[in-house]
């Protein structure tokens, strides 16, 4: 039944947006595989599931992660000023963090025409005409989306690995996660990409784009099974590269953390370190990017919240440039499975005793005047705060050294938890986060200052 659902959704997009060609795909690590695709490929071609499409701007996530990399591999920091480690003639000062998350205020496009032209600079030239480029707004003020800031990054990546961008990317990501289907240039087997007359049924196919030393923002192309592997590796790379081989988890839930807001009038969206994050209902979020090239669009988004499978992501591919209904498609595409087929529900099963040290931790308590419930859950003392919403993650946290713990997820990460007891040994209250936390709905401050009138 879901099947039918989400071929329908692909159909029906297909249709209204008049796009050519759509190829979709949707993974999970709880279900088989799943893909469309609907349309021509060109010159009466029928597109398959290999066949390329233009990736556009999700290109960005890919240059994103080899910076990571190099990051994790100590050869840079995200702090650093990029002209620390890539011989550029001006905007040296920007920091490496900033030009990820699209706030260093550089300008968008590299200098000259090159979308007019549709042939871009090399690498050599793109970076020696830096001095022609402007930093349009101070940094860390706003979100403002740039092209040249992802070049700039792909060639700091390649400088600090000894290659160039399209040798380290093939070294460190398409090769090691299989991603045979994605390429820096299209494959004989690569769909047409067509501007649809507006007022009428007419589709004129557009020449294809080099991008040349702009390629690290915009120059990839592949197929929608393997963008929707990738977007899965970027939201939860256990189940894409479980022995982190390629990335640390970590680093990834790092990159998955908002840096800037792109509509700061509703907080809409958000950036982190090169991904896009969508917010969706009941505390669920899309991550992954958009693309946009003459002739195609592009969406890849991994799902991530309560309740949701692992490596859950889908990719939509189309043949138009114009059509908006590519992009709404990969969210309804994930939004129809989690609905339509939800992830299993785990059986409950009961555990052993709580450890004794553990015990006289559990219950109620109370802080500024708020009620906290400890629990142990899953072997792990956890404290979840009156009135939270149900699908929001308790506070969990592990120990550090007799009486001290570490907060190390949900509300207060990364900071300490202490026991205070009395004389005899018996624990008479807690300290979280700097805050007196009691067994009584009591606050120092009531219990120091009369009232008075």
């Amino acid at each position: 039944m879901v099947s039918s659902k989400l071929e329908r959704a692909a159909r029906k997009a297909q249709s209204q947006g008049r796009i050519p060609a759509i190829s979709a795909a949707l993974t999970r690590a709880d279900r088989p595989d799943w893909s469309i695709q609907v349309g021509t490929a060109g010159e009466g071609r029928t597109p398959g599931p290999h066949t390329q499409f233009r990736l556009g701007s999700i290109t960005k996530t890919f240059t994103a992660v080899l910076v990571l990399q190099c990051r994790d591999a100590g050869l840079l920091d995200l702090d650093d000023r990029i002209g620390d480690h890539l011989n550029v003639p001006a905007q040296g000062a920007h920091t490496i963090r900033d030009l990820l998350a699209h706030r260093s205020g550089l300008q968008r496009e590299p200098y000259g025409d090159v979308w007019d032209t549709e042939v871009g600079p090399d690498a050599k030239r793109l970076l020696a005409e830096l001095s022609h480029a402007e930093r349009v707004l101070p940094p860390q003020r706003r979100f403002h989306y740039s092209n040249l800031a992802f070049a700039m990054l792909g060639h700091l990546a390649a400088a600090k690995r000894g290659g160039t961008w399209e040798e380290i990317l093939q070294e460190y990501l398409l090769t090691p996660l299989g991603l045979s289907d994605v390429t820096v240039h299209p494959t004989a087997d690569a769909a047409t990409g067509y501007l649809v007359d507006a007022y009428s049924d007419h589709a004129r196919p557009e020449c294809p784009t080099d991008t040349g030393g702009l390629g690290p923002a915009a120059q990839l192309w592949g197929s929608a099974p393997d963008a929707a592997k990738w977007a899965a590796f970027l939201a939860d790379p256990a189940t894409v590269d479980p022995d982190g081989a390629v990335l640390a988890a970590t680093t990834l839930e790092e990159a998955r953390q908002p840096h800037s807001i792109r509509d700061e009038a509703v907080w809409s969206g958000g950036m982190g370190l090169g991904l896009m994050l969508e917010p969706q209902k009941n505390r669920t979020v899309h991550i992954g990017h958009y693309g946009a090239m003459y002739g195609f669009l592009a969406a890849a988004f991994g799902r991530v919240g309560p309740d949701q499978p692992a490596g859950f992501a889908a990719c939509v591919l189309g043949s138009s440039g114009t059509a908006g209904e590519t992009m709404d498609l990969v969210h309804e595409l994930l939004d129809i499975a989690a609905t339509e087929d939800p992830k299993d529900i785990p059986l409950w099963t009961p555990a052993g005793p709580v450890p004794d040290e553990y015990r006289p931790l559990l219950g109620r308590w109370w802080s500024e005047g708020f009620g906290f419930t400890f629990a142990w859950r899953d072997g792990a003392l956890q404290a979840r705060g009156d009135g939270a919403p149900t699908q929001a993650p308790p506070a969990v946290f592990t120990p550090i050294e007799p009486d001290r713990f570490r907060t190390v997820s949900g509300r207060e990460a990364g900071e300490t938890l202490s026991i205070e007891r009395d004389g005899d040994g018996n624990v008479t209250a807690m300290r979280w986060a700097g805050y007196l936390v009691t067994r009584d709905q009591s606050t120092p401050l009531v219990e120091r200052l009369p009232l008075t009138r």
